[in-house]
């Protein structure tokens, strides 16, 4: 099993001088990519235009989403979007995809009501890979029109491996039906195994094969007790999945190691480590991160 290792901000804003700072380190410490999240209403900055910029300060590491919204965006837009950012950075895009985050807020942003957010996904991911491959698109749906709409670029390599985030069960059926693999988050490695078997169940009986090396996870770590903050946030982001010990979803970085290990053994393979509270030096602790887990990593 192929092992790689990428890291994320934690949740909060990046300047510049840090996300210049993150990149590069990254790059020079060795890990294979550099992910970000999305939140309108938050004050991580916008994924696409992160990544831009970290892609431009880079020649190596790759660059994901972790996780992006597809609900709310037109699907024309959005594969010009991440092909033009793929083009730029040299075929270096994981595109990960997700029905946006259970907030009030995100989903009046988007102008997506919650209940009709997996119908328009069902409907827009196979688009956009339609108009990453294809020289044309036609498509009359619920919610699409499109009458032989070419959008270019494509991507460097044709095409791209999407990946999806989720842990619910309809989420889980959803990954296995339409992705190419499924990015767990803020999970125990008994979660991660169960899902990952759902996902490869529901990839199975619709004729479909996801490969045993797409299987991941976003793996949250601390440095000691919790601020008050970090806890608010662990708590509202296990609200779906349910209570768990805090040690089996968010290790102390000297146990981050045994962490990935048990979700290696659980059949997960690609890890984003993210410091649960924003650091006050990128070039310390990913010098501190690169210790503790980086010799995982099989492939750099």
């Amino acid at each position: 099993m192929i092992v790689r290792i990428g890291m994320a901000p934690a949740a909060s804003a990046l300047g510049p001088e840090a996300l210049s700072t993150l990149a590069l380190g990254l790059e020079r410490e060795g890990f294979d990519s550099l992910w970000v999240s999305e939140r309108v209403t938050g004050p991580a900055l916008d994924p696409v235009v992160t990544l831009t910029y970290a892609a431009a300060l880079t020649s190596r590491i790759k660059f994901g989403m972790a996780v992006m919204t597809l609900p709310g965006r037109a699907p024309a837009v959005l594969a010009k979007e991440t092909a033009s950012l793929d083009v730029l950075s040299g075929g270096r895009l994981l595109p990960a995809f997700g029905l946006g985050q259970r907030h009030a807020g995100e989903q009046q942003a988007f102008g997506v009501r919650r209940e009709e957010r997996a119908a328009i996904f069902e409907e827009a991911l196979p688009l956009l890979r339609r108009f990453w491959a294809e020289d044309e698109v036609t498509h009359d749906g619920p919610r699409f029109r499109y009458e032989a709409l070419r959008v270019l670029p494509k991507p460097a390599k044709g095409g791209f491996d999407v990946w999806m985030g989720g842990t619910s069960e309809p989420e889980l059926r959803r990954t296995g039906r339409l992705s190419d693999g499924w990015l767990a988050a803020f999970t125990t490695p008994a979660e991660g195994e169960r899902g990952r078997l759902t996902v490869q169940e529901a990839a199975a009986g619709a004729g479909r094969e996801i490969e045993e090396e797409h299987f991941g996870a976003v793996v949250p770590y601390r440095r000691g007790p919790l601020s008050g903050e970090a806890e608010a946030r662990f708590a509202r982001v296990r609200r779906v999945s349910g209570p768990a010990p805090l040690k089996d979803v968010v290790p102390d970085l000297d146990g981050l190691a045994a962490h990935l290990g048990r979700l290696v053994e659980a059949g997960l393979s690609k890890f984003v480590l993210a410091p649960l509270s924003p650091p006050d030096d990128w070039d310390a602790e990913l010098a501190d991160v690169s210790d503790a887990a980086l010799h995982l990593q099989t492939r750099r």
